[in-house]
This record gives C-alpha cells, structure tokens and sequence, in this order.
C-alpha cells in the first residue's frame, strides 16, 4: 500500500468517524440534557418532586450506564436494523452510539445541575417562579460551564464508542484499524489511525476547555 492509498483511506474513515461523532453527539445532547433535568428536579427535595418518575427514570439511566459498550452494540442489532435497515455502515453505528452515551450525559446533567446554589433556585421560587423558571433562568445559566465540560468529556467518549463500532463493521477509523490494519498486518494503517485518533480527541478536548474557560471568565 503506497502513501497515496494509504491517506485516502485514512482520510475516508476520519470523515466517517466525524460523521459519527456530530450526530450522536447532537442526539445525545438532545435526549440526555432533558433527561437529565428531569431526574435533578424531581427527585426527592427537588424543584418538582416526583419519586416514583425519578426512580423510573434512574433505573432506565443506570441500566444504560451499567453495560459495556460492545455489549450493547451487540444487543442492539435487532433494533439498529428496525431503524436504519442495516447494522452495517456509520449510519447504523450512531443508534448503538447514541443509546450507550445519553445515560452517561444525564447524569453528567444532574451532577453539574447540583453545583448550583440551593439560594438561587430558592429565590426564584419565592419570586413567584415557576419550574420553568427555575429550570431556564437559573439551573442551566448557572451550570453552562460545567455542562460543556461534561459534553466535552461525553464528546471524547462518543470517539471511543464509534471506534469500537468498527469491529461490527461501523465504518470509521475503528473498522479501517481492524480490516487494514489488524486482519492483514499493517503497521502503518494501525499507526496512522492511533495518529488520527490521538489528534481528533486532542482537538476535542482543547476547544471544550478554552470554552469552559472562556464561560467561567465571563462568569
């Protein structure tokens, strides 16, 4: 395999991976930001406290949380298949990807929605606010700089997750690593997805801190 092949190969499965990671990342934000409000405000003391929802919604969080990846990837074929029509491919990766990383950013969520001042949430309350109110004028304000921290750090995590896709043939950087690079023996294809791999999370993680700094600095 000459240079040239080499870095269309590897340029292919960035653009895959990318693919991947923006879109289960949007999703994931989606679901799990929601969810985790939801599970901060309606537990026992909370905003809008609802016990028999909130232990509904842990046990649906934890047993999320509680399943090593490939594990879930393997399980969720059946519905990966119902859903896209194949489990093959980068778009089919991302409903496995989505669904093992919305756990983890809920309680992400509920932890940063914790670091906020009880007196805040109190105030607004005593003002006459509602819990949309408290929800969107103090909670998410206040905890916008730990809330990017930690999609920044489920960001990282959704470049793991879509890697280790590649060994159900999800495409990306993983799937390159395993057929080029694993089952025929090529260093320079394992070399240089590593390479690509340690630079995408390195950017990732550089652009979520100087946000968070940048937020904390306003602050």
């Amino acid at each position: 395999m000459d240079w040239y092949e080499l870095a269309a190969l590897v340029f292919g499965a960035t653009l895959e991976t990318l693919y991947m990671v923006a879109v289960a990342a949007l999703l994931t934000l989606l679901i799990g930001l929601p969810l985790g409000v939801l599970l901060f405000i309606t537990r026992q003391g909370g905003t809008l406290p609802l016990p028999g929802a909130c232990s509904v919604l842990g046990t649906v969080v934890n047993v999320g949380r509680s399943l090593p990846f490939i594990v879930l990837l393997i399980a969720l074929i059946p519905l990966t298949r119902w859903i896209v029509g194949t489990t093959l491919g980068s778009t089919a990766a991302i409903v496995p990807i989505t669904i093992g990383a919305f756990p983890f950013f809920a309680r992400v969520v509920e932890a940063a929605l914790d670091e906020v001042e009880k007196g805040r949430i109190e105030a607004i309350l005593a003002m006459g606010g509602s819990v949309r109110h408290v929800v969107f004028k103090v909670l998410l304000p206040e905890a916008l700089p730990a809330l990017l921290a930690g999609l920044t750090l489920t960001v990282v995590m959704l470049v793991g997750f879509s890697s280790m896709a590649g060994v159900l043939g999800g495409g990306g950087l993983g799937d390159l690593a395993i057929r080029y690079g694993y089952q025929r023996f090529n260093n320079d294809v394992m070399m240089a997805t590593v390479v690509v791999l340690i630079l995408i999370v390195q950017g990732i993680q550089m652009v979520g801190d100087r946000l968070v700094r940048a937020l904390a600095h306003r602050r």
